[in-house]
């Protein structure tokens, strides 16, 4: 998995996740609010590994998860622990920053991690050896494809299309955002943004953030069931989003 999008909105951020599964893998629970590592943190959690891969906390910090790094890895190993936990441990922390940079990923499957926290936006890549950290532009809008499921070409085409559907909507609300990971591509079922896969691999959920000073707004869509799940987070704290 999966497609992520990254949109600031004058002193909102908007944050999308398209989660792609396996048909097999068990359904998800819907969003709630759990006490993690001392910490208040508002996520959807995988019935399997009980992770997440999208996932705010009430100081104000998000994190989205992507599989695989820069370039598809081989997958079927044993590993440590399980991504959407160590995602909740970068989040569940005081400084979620401080969080990637310190936390110890050996024996972890590769992934990538999309981080705002104070004020600032960051890119975490952790190949299996080594993690990199970018700091891509907060001042616009970024996609992110997930390299185990999608080669060059198709994450280029995906980008052409954020940038497409940018121009026609300058200034999205969360509902439009949410509409796009529904509705964009170009008609091939294995590469939109609602991606199926002869229903052994598909689009899931959708998950929209909007970050806002002083709260969040979740909005989750099961596209299994076909229902659509809302709720807010106050943070602790008041927060300004410079963008």
């Amino acid at each position: 998995m999966c497609t992520v999008t990254f949109i600031p909105a004058g002193d909102t951020i908007f944050i999308a996740h398209s989660r792609d599964e396996k048909s097999l893998r068990a359904k998800a629970i819907t969003p709630a609010a759990y006490r993690v590592n001392g910490y208040t943190l508002l996520f959807p959690r995988d019935t399997q590994a009980g992770g997440a891969w999208i996932a705010v906390n009430a100081n104000g910090a998000a994190a989205v998860l992507l599989n695989g790094a820069f370039v598809k890895h081989a997958g079927g190993l044993s590993y440590r622990k399980s991504r959407g936990l160590v995602l909740l441990d970068i989040v569940a922390s005081g400084d979620s920053l401080l969080s990637w940079q310190s936390i110890d990923l050996e024996n972890i499957e590769p992934f990538t991690v999309v981080l705002w926290c104070n004020g600032q936006l960051y890119e975490g890549r952790w190949d299996g050896s080594r993690k990199h950290t970018g700091i891509p532009d907060k001042l616009h809008a970024h996609t992110w494809s997930s390299v185990t499921l999608y080669d060059d070409d198709v994450i280029s085409r995906r980008r052409q299309w954020f940038a497409s559907w940018r121009q026609q909507c300058p200034q999205p609300t969360l509902d439009d955002v949410l509409q796009y990971h529904l509705l964009a591509g170009d008609g091939d079922p294995c590469h939109n943004l609602r991606m199926n896969r002869n229903n052994r691999m598909l689009t899931v959920s959708i998950t929209g953030i909007a970050l806002s000073a002083g709260q969040c707004r979740m909005e989750y869509l099961d596209l299994l069931s076909n229902m659509v799940y809302s709720h807010q987070l106050l943070f602790t704290q008041h927060m300004l989003l410079h963008t």
